[in-house]
């Protein structure tokens, strides 16, 4: 049934509604990193007074500014975040592959505590999260908390349960022919695994990646409680934070600092989005 025209454009006027609410505060950000710090607090919402000039010295100043340590905390979300994802697409896709194919009561189970993880809030396991950390630091000899190994550790924790359900939802789709005449060829379990199923999962791996990478590369929460605020491992958006307390008045720097930590994310969603997209369309056909 075709729609009406002026339901369509009803649609299509608040979907440029709501783009627009979700967009502005990221044009906020954007616009202000060219100006000047007078420019902004005269009228911030105004193309008045950005220049490249402006934004290029607001770059060097923050980049080079010795409170903010850019290139340190830059480093620090680099490796967990690649760290993290590759530990969680390893180990999800072959949890979600045993899952599918053992018929167990057990592996049922498991996916079902997988799902029921989902629902339940960081804020509700934060604390005692960072006291089984401190426990289990003890327990090892390792320290669990204020170290950037433990910050992976909890972001594949954290990560696993949706991984698990994405990954569940597309091998469902392969066919098991695939696997039996592996294993007829001799091929045992490991090899079925890394040469044939794996391979098969590049596009919704594309769309785990990139939605996981996002989160971890701009979470702030779990970053400053395992790592703390006067540790030097800081990631990004716990380094922004701190430089917001050290310039609470220098917008210019303070909104350029905002940038840089949103660019590198923005930049892969960019490049990989038609991987995403048909990542996500291709899981739910299957």
């Amino acid at each position: 049934m075709k729609m009406k025209r002026s339901t369509l454009i009803l649609l299509l006027v608040i979907a440029i509604l709501v783009a627009a609410y979700t967009l502005f505060p990221f044009l906020l950000v954007v616009i202000n990193s060219f100006k000047t710090q007078s420019a902004i607090v005269g009228n911030p919402v105004s193309f008045s007074g950005a220049t490249f000039s402006q934004l290029a010295a607001n770059l060097s100043a923050v980049v080079n500014n010795k409170n903010f340590v850019f290139w340190r905390a830059f480093g620090y979300s680099a490796l967990v975040t690649i760290v993290s994802l590759a530990l969680l697409v390893l180990f999800g896709a072959m949890a979600a592959w045993v899952i599918c194919r053992n018929k167990a009561k057990w592996s049922t189970v498991i996916y079902m505590i997988f799902i029921s993880s989902m629902i339940i809030p960081f804020q509700v396991v934060m604390l005692p999260l960072v006291a089984t950390f401190r426990e289990a630091g003890n327990f090892v000899g390792l320290a669990m908390n204020g170290s950037i190994p433990g910050l992976i550790f909890a972001y594949c924790g954290f990560g696993g349960a949706m991984t698990v359900f994405i990954l569940t939802g597309f091998i469902k789709g392969v066919p098991y022919e695939l696997e039996e005449a592996a294993a007829i060829d001799g091929c045992s379990p490991e090899g079925t695994f890394f040469r044939i199923i794996f391979p098969l999962l590049k596009p919704v791996i594309t769309t785990v990646t990139i939605l996981n990478g996002m989160w971890i590369w701009n979470d702030y929460l779990l970053p400053s409680i395992l790592l703390g605020q006067s540790s030097p491992n800081k990631t990004l958006p716990v380094a922004v934070q701190a430089f917001v307390g050290s310039f609470v008045k220098s917008w210019d720097l303070i909104l350029t600092a905002a940038l840089l930590a949103m660019l590198p994310m923005i930049i892969v969603f960019l490049i990989a989005q038609k991987q995403i997209m048909s990542g996500m369309v291709e899981g739910a056909i299957k």
